[in-house]
């Protein structure tokens, strides 16, 4: 099923905005895990299947599976995301960004190695490094625009030239260049940090109903309400609000997954009461 396709009936049938990172880190793992054979596997999926009704996707972080040389639990955990949880999308959270047979290596690495459904990229290096993933129309590409680190302001809200004599900030351009030149298969998603809610009003009326996958929430401070209140759409979606550290790590003891179902349930209902 094409990715976006996914992501509209999960929004619908989970009644859920939310999407939880799994960014695996051991040394937060309960006590009894810690140190089994199979740690990073075993966590994350009780995390999964404690949450999959509550949510609209999964988003693995690709550096905190392949630190650990885990990259095979990482295979095997969307494996059975999707065998276990169909129609739940998986964005592999990578980043990526190079030109030529790298980049179409890359998109074999998200899409063929890994099964993901979408990933996110780096567009900073211009069409031609994103293109072989444009190519794939049933994959999500979900490129960074204005992301929610303090650093974000640094570069992608430099003034630029755009058509004619207009200049708008960077992440406005390219955030207009995506949506109008970019999107020809309409698998384009954005990413738009929960720490800049202005920002994220400011793209969602340039990109019209383009999803927006928006990080932030959580440990990094987001504000719920602002989130939803300037990065909705008209029909109160449109977004993937991620979550990862204050769900994953809830809960310290044996019962952690239960923790961190509690936790996705919280926020879902945050997030539906300013929708």
């Amino acid at each position: 099923m094409h990715f976006m396709q996914s992501l509209h009936q999960a929004w619908q049938r989970n009644n859920s905005l939310v999407c939880v990172g799994l960014d695996p880190e051991p040394a937060k793992f309960p006590a009894h895990l810690r140190d089994t054979p199979d740690a990073v596997y075993t966590f994350c999926r009780a995390i999964v299947d404690a949450t999959a009704d509550l949510i609209c996707a999964y988003k693995p972080q690709i550096a905190h599976f392949a630190a650990l040389r885990a990259e095979g639990a990482l295979e095997r955990l969307i494996a059975h995301i999707h065998d276990a949880h169909p129609g739940i999308p998986v964005i592999l959270d990578a980043k990526r960004g190079d030109i030529g047979s790298t980049a179409q290596h890359y998109a074999t690495e998200a899409f063929e190695r890994y099964q993901a459904d979408a990933v996110t990229l780096n567009p900073y290096l211009g069409r031609d490094s994103i293109q072989p993933f444009l190519d794939r129309a049933d994959k999500g590409v979900i490129l960074l625009c204005h992301t929610s680190n303090p650093g974000a302001a640094d570069l992608q809200d430099l003034i630029v030239e755009g058509t004619g004599s207009e200049r708008l900030p960077l992440y406005q351009h390219l955030a207009r260049t995506i949506a109008r030149d970019w999107n020809a298969n309409g698998n384009c998603a954005l990413v738009t940090g929960a720490t800049w809610p202005e920002q994220l009003a400011q793209v969602r009326a340039l990109v019209g109903d383009m999803p927006l996958l928006v990080p932030g929430i959580g440990a990094q401070g987001g504000d719920v309400e602002a989130v939803v209140r300037n990065g909705r759409t008209a029909d109160g979606t449109g977004l993937m609000i991620s979550s990862s550290r204050a769900i994953l790590y809830a809960g310290h003891g044996e019962g952690f997954a239960a923790d961190a179902r509690q936790a996705t349930e919280t926020l879902r209902s945050q997030v539906n009461r300013c929708r």
